[in-house]
């Protein structure tokens, strides 16, 4: 922790009291610095001073970890677990734009960018350079139907786009952005390193090269609105449930010739009464009878799709013996289907006639020979 910020009372710098909620301290901390700020204050050394302490202020208590940090040190402090520094100086301090306007870095940016290359571009000349679109997430519930060979549906989103107040520039009606004195306007200043200059973000501007004192009441500075659209989006064949579908191009729109973004759409599937995901393939529980399956039967087993598909099981087959009927599966990505596996289940029946109980009881004594749990017995008695 900064020993500096020790000596320090934060909540007196921003005028909120211990217990302010990050609403009410982000409140009163734009106020305060665009009363502060040094373009507003043009020499004004203590405007200037108290503009730097406040936004340290704000910087630590923006933050949880470090506002818990601040809190426990300052009560320690207060009961003489530190020693106190006499004249101890202020450390750095981060001045924090995004919550100062609202919104992402960038939103003063991409105001007329092309305005300061008028007359060929000099020094601080800015480009508009093309604006990839933001990326989207939605998401999408679809029947067990929809998943096997695909599906395409219309989605209505939400995307990102000029302010439709501001139109773009960020700042309220009959004002408009200051180019920022430190960098004029390009976002960058170079530093001299050796006999090489390195470009880095204006420390003033945060890069963006543009201030706005006054900002768009909708949009907070930051120039972006939201819009509305609607898209068809292609969902590939075997989607599972809980997957995210990455669809290219189709999030929100690019500027000045930039791509779009991607959309991103986490996908549900509602579950099936009869058939279950098994990896690629479908599968599917098919009760048999004793006898069908003592004897071996031609049985119909149900496929996705609709119909039957008829199979023979051969005699002797046991519960849990898994046959595969191939090509009535999901469709893959290579356009054939997978399979669909058939888990034999023999069915026990519950109610019983009496000729039926006495056909049971003569194959009972017919088979006394077949006792399956010999085996077991056996193995006991070698334990």
């Amino acid at each position: 922790m900064n020993k500096d910020w020790l000596e320090k009372d934060f909540y007196a710098l921003l005028g909120v009291s211990k217990d302010a909620t990050p609403a009410e301290m982000k409140k009163t901390y734009r106020k305060l610095a665009r009363d502060l700020h040094p373009d507003k204050n043009p020499g004004d050394k203590a405007a200037e001073d108290k503009f730097k302490a406040v936004s340290e202020a704000y910087d630590v208590l923006s933050d949880d970890k470090k506002r818990k940090e601040y809190d426990e040190g300052r009560a320690l402090f207060a009961s003489g677990g530190y020693g106190r520094r006499p004249g101890s100086g202020g450390g750095n301090y981060n001045v924090n734009y995004e919550d100062l306007f609202g919104g992402e870095q960038g939103g003063f940016g991409d105001f007329l960018g092309g305005i300061f290359n008028r007359g060929g571009g000099g020094a601080g000349g800015r480009s508009r350079q093309p604006r990839r679109g933001q990326d989207i997430e939605t998401s999408l519930t679809l029947s067990f139907a929809d998943t096997l060979d695909g599906v395409t549906v219309p989605l209505n989103l939400q995307s990102d786009g000029p302010c439709s107040m501001c139109h773009g520039t960020g700042a309220k009606a009959g004002s408009t952005p200051q180019v920022c004195p430190t960098c004029s306007g390009s976002g960058q200043i170079s530093r001299n390193a050796g006999g090489f200059a390195f470009s880095e973000p204006c420390p003033t501007c945060q890069g963006r090269g543009l201030f706005v004192d006054d900002p768009c009441n909708r949009c907070h500075g930051t120039g972006r609105g939201k819009s509305s659209r609607s898209v068809q989006a292609r969902i590939p064949a075997g989607v599972k449930d809980g997957s995210k579908i990455r669809l290219k191009g189709k999030g929100g729109p690019g500027e000045r010739g930039g791509p779009g973004g991607d959309l991103l759409v986490k996908v549900s599937v509602k579950p099936h009464p009869l058939f279950e995901r098994k990896g690629d393939n479908l599968s599917v529980e098919v009760p048999v009878t004793f006898a069908e399956a003592a004897l071996g039967a031609d049985i119909a087993i149900p496929v996705p799709r609709g119909g039957t598909v008829n199979m023979r099981i051969p005699a002797g087959t046991t519960t849990g013996r898994t046959f595969r009927i191939k090509g009535k599966g999901v469709r893959g990505k290579d356009g054939m289907n997978h399979d669909v596996l058939a888990v034999i289940d023999i069915a026990v029946p519950q109610n019983l006639n009496e000729d039926a109980k006495s056909a049971l009881k003569d194959f009972a004594d017919a088979t006394t020979d077949q006792d399956p749990r010999k085996e077991i017995y056996a193995l006991g008695e070698k334990s």
